[in-house]
């Protein structure tokens, strides 16, 4: 028999201010042991250098992660121009370099072909898969690959300042599996000049907010106390983009069952995916199919 995990079992969200310098797994288990919990996961990782939020899902809002990660998110960076890296930000060491500075204007315009349903290539430090290997494992080996575009979708991409020639501070708007630092390699291209980022900053991932974040700080200062448990935001936070039905008694009943169950609906399309509550609580996540739901997913809470 396998060893059981210690830990409470808690369910709900967590939601840090990452500071630069530290992986977001570490970030993970800080949340798991401030918590007590038995059960911990992240929707979305972040950069060992980049700040900004990090939710933290506890025991079944682990469940939800796919609907946080598949959210609009929201990341302010700043491009040094002038200069290419090989990680594609400040980390890296620089392989390339141009006299040239674009005007405010140009960098405006160019900013067009970085909007809507875009191609992008990730960066060789990344930790797409090639061959079954990480590409930043790969790429640390001094090799060069040759990764496939993927699509992105960019909701929205402006220049909020340009504090010197040297740099541009961006903020974008995009779905799942954007690269910042693909952004800022492909634009300082496409302007003759080159280009890296900085510094990131994830403003809003889904519902949650780095302003809203704990930072690690408060974390170690109200680890195990009834005060960080009242930080924790109910598991429904991560189905925030999903549709909401009404379970009925017997409905609830089934759903925890994994079965069909009877719910009352809204301006839900057939065929939709939507969750059920009862009680005010979370039952189900499924396929909304005339009167009832069918689940995929099943929360015991």
């Amino acid at each position: 028999m396998g060893r059981s995990k210690k830990g409470r079992d808690i369910s709900g969200w967590i939601v840090v201010d990452k500071p630069a310098g530290v992986t977001s797994t570490s970030v993970v288990g800080k949340v798991r042991w401030a918590m007590g919990a038995k059960k911990a996961g992240h929707a979305g990782t972040l950069d060992p250098a980049a700040t900004g939020v990090l939710a933290v899902a506890l025991g079944e809002a682990t469940k939800t992660v796919p609907y946080v990660t598949d959210a609009l998110k929201c990341y302010r960076f700043v491009v040094t121009l002038g200069a290419a890296t090989n990680t594609d930000d400040a980390e890296g060491t620089v392989i390339e370099t141009s006299a040239l500075r674009p005007s405010d204007a140009e960098i405006a315009a160019a900013l067009g072909a970085f909007r809507g349903d875009i191609q992008q290539v990730p960066p060789q430090f990344s930790a797409v898969k090639v061959d079954g290997e990480r590409a930043y494992d790969i790429a640390r080996d001094g090799e060069v690959m040759e990764l496939e575009a993927r699509p992105l979708w960019v909701e929205r991409l402006d220049m909020i300042a340009r504090p010197d020639p040297d740099h541009v501070e961006l903020e974008m708007v995009c779905g799942k599996g954007g690269y910042v630092r693909a952004i800022a390699r492909d634009l300082g291209r496409a302007l003759g000049c080159l280009g890296h980022v900085q510094w990131l900053r994830r403003e809003w991932s889904g519902p949650f907010e780095a302003s809203a974040g704990l930072s690690l700080e408060e974390l170690d200062r109200l680890a195990h106390t009834p005060e960080l448990d009242a930080r924790m935001l109910p598991l429904e936070y991560g189905l925030a983009d999903l549709p909401e039905l009404s379970a009925t008694a017997e409905g609830a009943v089934r759903l925890r069952h994994g079965n069909p169950g009877m719910v009352i609906a809204r301006d839900v399309e057939f065929g939709e995916e939507a969750w059920a509550s009862f009680e005010g609580r979370a039952v189900a996540v499924g396929r909304y199919m005339g009167g009832e739901l069918h689940p995929s997913r099943v929360f015991n809470t």
